[in-house]
């Protein structure tokens, strides 16, 4: 019998991407990581007036954010750089945007204009705020869908006021359900034999991503405030000191609550009628973390991390981003990928955490240049060298 060849699960379809800053390149990423044939397209330098949008070229995120695809340059607003476009929609499987929705109608790459070219197209798109509605076309940014969405309204200590958390969830939340709707919309096709248009947006992903916070105010109509540092619902759970820092430790429920006591060695604890359940525990949850911090301060964060982790109590050090990447899990979970690039020489970049039995290791290739695959992505559509010379001297491409 003879061995199947493994192939890249995603290989065999081809990505138009028009996505810019974070979540649309988000959603490509996780299918560019994959083996898609991703084709980047871009502006022509000379007429590209956000050049700044997504940051420097060679910058850390950048580099981050678009390994693994192929750059193009076409000017869409040019009514010959839009034919071009609509010959590589023709044999495309995906065309991914982010741009609000207003302008997708402008430069006719709307759902309905795409698919009388290519009924089988799937159109992604993720806005600021939705397709439609009243703030359809205002402008999103990550930081606002945080606000409104909910989430900087239980993020921070107690009282201090909203807060920002320290990534661009929304954005990477709406880059990662929109993957998730174009790998179903991929599915669906093989039964449907069409494609669809597949979208979502930052404000949609943030208030997705509130879970068990919004659940809580959903069914119970409990409104959920700022905990900082302690879980909101289960106590303890949240940062102890240590005699020489900091570690978070979660041991909520009786049995963790039991088996802490007996590490700590917490009689008094252990017997106080205050927290004798984890209804009591939550109501008197400041007295008993002043009550564990004094236990903790007897020992450095690794002796304890040691005990509890025996005891199979969850716990863990707190790393600074530099610390994360020396952590001996880490470093044995591989979540870095070294790329060579032809300027930057060789660098590291975030690996897709998602693991495959059945997928070969993906060797990631370095962010493009802008226009870098110009000229053989057109030959590979079927352009001869005369007609690329000539798209190029009138600056189409």
């Amino acid at each position: 019998m003879k061995e199947r060849k493994h192939c890249l699960p995603l290989q065999r379809f081809r990505v138009l991407d028009l996505t810019r800053v974070r979540a649309g390149p988000t959603a490509v990423r996780q299918l560019a990581d994959w083996g898609a044939n991703v084709i980047k397209i871009e502006l022509p330098e000379g007429i590209d007036k956000e050049a700044g949008m997504g940051g420097d070229r060679y910058g850390p995120d950048f580099q981050n954010l678009h390994r693994n695809k192929r750059s193009i340059t076409l000017n869409l607003k040019d009514p010959e750089g839009y034919s071009v476009f609509m010959d590589l929609v023709d044999r495309a499987d995906v065309v991914a945007e982010n741009f609000r929705p207003d302008v997708k109608s402008r430069l006719g790459i709307d759902y309905e204009t795409l698919k009388l070219r290519n009924p089988q197209i799937i159109l992604a798109s993720i806005s600021g705020f939705g397709q439609d509605g009243p703030y359809a076309n205002r402008p999103g940014f990550d930081q606002v869908a945080q606000g409104m969405g909910g989430l900087m309204s239980i993020t921070g200590l107690p009282d201090q006021g909203p807060v920002r958390v320290g990534i661009p969830i929304a954005d990477l939340a709406s880059g990662l359900y929109a993957a998730i709707g174009i790998l179903i919309a991929l599915l669906q096709r093989e039964e449907m034999g069409r494609g669809q248009w597949v979208h979502t947006s930052l404000l949609q992903a943030q208030i997705a991503m509130l879970d068990f916070q919004a659940a809580r105010w959903l069914i119970t109509g409990e409104l959920p405030k700022q905990a900082g540092n302690n879980h909101p619902t289960s106590t303890p759970t949240g940062v102890y000191d240590t005699k020489d820092g900091q570690m978070t430790v979660a041991a909520s429920g009786e049995i963790m609550w039991s088996r802490l006591c007996d590490v700590l060695d917490a009689c008094d604890l252990s017997a106080d009628e205050n927290y004798v359940s984890e209804e009591l525990r939550y109501k008197h949850r400041e007295s008993l973390n002043t009550k564990l911090n004094s236990y903790f301060k007897k020992n450095k964060t690794s002796v304890w991390i040691n005990l509890l982790n025996s005891a199979g109590i969850p716990c863990g050090p707190i790393n600074a981003i530099d610390e994360v990447f020396t952590d001996p899990q880490v470093e044995h979970l591989g979540m870095t990928k070294r790329v060579s690039h032809d300027f930057l020489g060789d660098i590291e970049v975030l690996n897709n955490p998602i693991e495959m039995s059945e997928s070969p290791t993906v060797q990631y290739s370095p962010s493009p240049d802008r226009g870098e695959h110009t000229r053989v992505v057109l030959e590979e559509f079927g352009y001869s060298k005369e007609e690329i010379e000539d798209l190029e001297s009138r600056g189409i491409i």
